[in-house]
């Protein structure tokens, strides 16, 4: 499976939009932005797509509950115009995530 079939075939995950109140301490967590999906099979894990039009995105995966707060961000639009809902996520510093690179296997010449 392609990483661009992956994004397509998940559904849009919506987060409950937090208000940030003025007690989140930016020095305890670290902002992320992209688009949210559904995770295939974990319900207590979220991914966000760092890029979602680009040939070379990644992803990050988050448990939900290192989320400290949620803002929207406006909607990116493709050149075919698809329309995909953006976010910034805050996480809890030292928590455990992950970083997702797909890239293609090859002999260097």
């Amino acid at each position: 499976m392609t990483f661009n079939k992956f994004i397509e075939i998940k559904d849009k995950l919506e987060l409950q939009k937090f208000v940030r109140s003025s007690d989140l301490d930016k020095k305890n967590c670290v902002s992320f932005c992209g688009s949210p999906k559904k995770h295939p099979y974990e319900k207590n894990r979220v991914i966000l797509v760092s890029d979602p039009f680009s040939e070379h995105t990644f992803y990050y995966e988050f448990n939900i509950k290192d989320i400290l707060s949620v803002e929207e961000q406006p909607n990116i639009t493709s050149f075919s115009g698809d329309s995909v809902s953006m976010v910034r996520i805050w996480i809890k510093k030292k928590s455990i995530a992950l970083r997702c690179t797909p890239f293609i296997v090859d002999s260097l010449k």
